[in-house]
Formats: structure tokens, C-alpha cells, sequence
């Protein structure tokens, strides 16, 4: 048997793979974390699925599901929201897997930030105003921050941020980052990003705490902080212009 790690996108029931779609509709097991995948993406699952909300299990009752499936010969499919490459959980799973000799697969899946930027509607790297988008997040009771990986040191970069599992710290954030990027920088937040229930909100780091207090949610929610989320006025992209010569191009630009 094979335990297949799926990234259930961030959300919404068809923003899954077509792999993970199929890998949910051949496998007899699927553990899934109920407080955030939404249940519609089960209806993938054969008839007669065996189907674990793992939402209040430890990681030692997780590892005994593997286990309970692996003496019976079940693949199982665990499906963890957004990709599994990031803050997934899915690393100490993985080791103890190894441990037990069962194989497994990744397969990944739509990040919450990406889906969080189609909501705001916004490409996050801008030419000649953002290239760079950090991924981070602030110290929490399930895992703290490495020394050196501060939102000042980030923020210092002048990078676009994507700050997951913060939204608790709003007022830390904006704190911390007005003094580099500016009182006047642009801020979106994103909660819930392509569930129903998603919610927007435009800022900028001297205004976003007091909108968000009017509308505040518990969890689920990336902050975006950056100047690139409101450049307008930005020179386009070298890659379609009209003299750029690029070999899927094909042009004979000898005889100009």
C-alpha cells in the first residue's frame, strides 16, 4: 500500500488537481482534516471509502491510521489544505512513514496565497516595482520563528510579503513594518480565500487595523504587505514587446 499526501488546494472543492482528483477516487482510505477541507471534496472518494476526520487526532493516532491501513493492504489518500510544501505538517509525517517502511507519494496542490492573490486580483511580481514575494509568518504556539527570520529582516528587503497565520497579530505587523516599507504602503488582506464565505479587505498599513477591526476574522487569512499591490503606472514586461527576440519567437530580425 501507499499513503498519497494530497494538497487540497486552499479551499474551493475544484481547485484540486486532476491528480489529486484521481488519486482520492482509486484509494479505499482518505484522512482529511475536516476543520479545512471542505467536505464536497470527499464526493471523489469510491463508494464505501473509508473516510477519518483527522481534525482532532495526534500525530501518534494519525500514524496508527497508517498503520491500521498498511497491515490491511488500503491505500490511503491524506489530504491537507493548500500545498503540502509549505506549513502542511506533512515533514513528521513523512519521518515516522519512514520508520514504519510504508511508501508514500506527494502531490501538490494550489497554494492559499496564490488563490488569496486571484481574489485581491493582483500579479504579486510587478515589472520594475516587485520581484520578490516572501512566503513567512510570525511565531505561534504550534511552531516558533527561527532566529533570523523576522518580519523586520524580511521587511527590510523591500519584498513583497505574504504573511500566513498572522492575522491575530495584525497590530504587531503593522508595527513593525511601517517603518520600512512606509505608512502609506499598500496592504490586502485575504480570508478564506476561494471559500464562500471570502473576504477582502484594501488597506494600507496606517488604515488596514482599524478596517479589519470593523470586519475581523479568527484564522484562515494571509496578509499581503508590498509596494507592487498598488503600482499602476509600471513599464511592461520585456517579454512581449515587439523587439524583444526570443527563440520561441521564431524572427529573423537579421535583415532590420
Amino acid at each position: 500500500m501507499t499513503v498519497h499526501f494530497i494538497g487540497a488546494g486552499p479551499g474551493a472543492a475544484d481547485l484540486i488537481t486532476v491528480r489529486g482528483r484521481d488519486l482520492l477516487a482509486r484509494c479505499p482510505v482518505c484522512l482529511y482534516a475536516g476543520s479545512i477541507v471542505p467536505r464536497e471534496m470527499l464526493a471523489w472518494c469510491p463508494p464505501g471509502a473509508r473516510l477519518v476526520d483527522t481534525a482532532p487526532f495526534s500525530l501518534n493516532e494519525i500514524e496508527a491510521e497508517y498503520a491500521k491501513a498498511h497491515a490491511a493492504g488500503e491505500d490511503v489518500a491524506r489530504l491537507h489544505s493548500g500545498d503540502l510544501s509549505v506549513w502542511s505538517a506533512v515533514a513528521e509525517q513523512m519521518r515516522r512513514l519512514d520508520r514504519l517502511g510504508i511508501p508514500y507519494t506527494l502531490t501538490p496542490g494550489v497554494p492559499a496565497f496564490a488563490a488569496a492573490a486571484a481574489a485581491i486580483g493582483r500579479e504579486l511580481t510587478i515589472p520594475g516595482e516587485a520581484q520578490s514575494l516572501v512566503l513567512t509568518r510570525v511565531s505561534g504556539r504550534a511552531s516558533p520563528m527561527p532566529e533570523g527570520e523576522t518580519l523586520a529582516a524580511f521587511g527590510a528587503t523591500g519584498a513583497t510579503l505574504a504573511i500566513h497565520l498572522a492575522i491575530h497579530a495584525l497590530d504587531r505587523v503593522v508595527a513593525e513594518l511601517t517603518p520600512l516599507y512606509g505608512a502609506d504602503c499598500a496592504v490586502a488582506i485575504v480570508a478564506r480565500a476561494s471559500w464562500p464565505d471570502e473576504m477582502v479587505l484594501h488597506g494600507t498599513l496606517a488604515d488596514i487595523a482599524a478596517k479589519f477591526a470593523a470586519t475581523p476574522v479568527e484564522r484562515t487569512a494571509i496578509i499581503f504587505v508590498g509596494r507592487g499591490l498598488s503600482a499602476a503606472d509600471f513599464r511592461e514586461s520585456a517579454l512581449y514587446d515587439t523587439d524583444y527576440q526570443r527563440r520561441f519567437r521564431g524572427r529573423d530580425t537579421m535583415g532590420d
